[in-house]
């Protein structure tokens, strides 16, 4: 995004990710929903819970990042294209995290269509993705890759507006780690019942203790999104922001 206003409305959906408060990278996390906070059925059904509105900004969101980042749970359940094909706009690069190597060769997310396609393994892992893809290894804690880490690999490569879009885990796990300058939490009006949580996080005892941030709500058609601003606890990652 350049410098020059945005129209309404969208100048108070997407003019916080211009820059970063922190340091020079804008990291979001984006969650879609149903209004009992469920992103998918007990039997992991979630096309589409979301509905056009929804699906529409969440192609607009894309085609503002350079990268969309996805854990290979989601790239294996729904086997994503992660392409902006909603909407008019630059295709980012997409980006997986499979610390095992399991996710197939035959992955939409790994199509040659022209856009970058990086996989983060961990290191010693042996993978054979498609020609072309770019393999990151990093270590691991527990068999997981850092949150910090990945984001510090993709900035050395020249990213600097990073989309975090799922699974549940791994949005969870960028959230913990604070490693989110916001979270875009798509409502839909649906009651699931039961199904599978939005967020996998670490329990509190009190609900005083649950984290509270900033958030400013819009409506979009039938859709409610819930802009939460998570920058108060980022941490440093790329170059810091000088004070004036």
């Amino acid at each position: 995004m350049d410098d020059k206003p945005l129209p309404p409305p969208w100048g108070d959906l997407f003019g916080p990710l211009r820059k970063g408060t922190v340091d020079d990278l804008v990291v979001v996390g984006q969650v879609g929903q149903s209004l009992d906070g469920r992103i998918a059925t007990e039997s992991g059904h979630s096309k589409y819970i979301n509905g056009p509105a929804g699906l529409a900004h969440l192609h607009r969101l894309r085609a503002l990042m350079d990268a969309i980042v996805i854990g290979v749970g989601t790239a294996i359940a729904d086997d994503p294209q992660l392409t902006v094909r909603l909407v008019a706009g630059p295709q980012p690069a997409r980006v997986v995290i499979d610390p095992k190597g399991r996710l197939g060769a035959q992955a939409k997310v790994f199509a040659a269509d022209g856009g970058r396609r990086l996989l983060f393994v961990a290191q010693g892992t042996r993978c054979d993705p498609p020609p072309g893809v770019e393999i990151i290894a990093l270590p691991t804690t527990s068999g997981q890759l850092a949150p910090a880490a990945i984001l510090a690999a993709l900035a050395g490569r020249g990213f600097r507006r990073v989309l975090i879009e799922g699974g549940a885990e791994t949005v969870s796990r960028f959230l913990v780690a604070n490693c989110l300058d916001r979270l875009h939490v798509m409502v839909a009006p649906l009651i699931l019942g039961a199904g599978r949580a939005s967020f996998i996080l670490p329990p509190v005892e009190r609900a005083d203790q649950a984290l509270r941030v900033p958030i400013y709500a819009h409506q979009i058609e039938d859709e409610v999104l819930f802009d939460c601003d998570l920058s108060a606890q980022r941490v440093q990652i790329g170059v810091a922001k000088k004070s004036t």
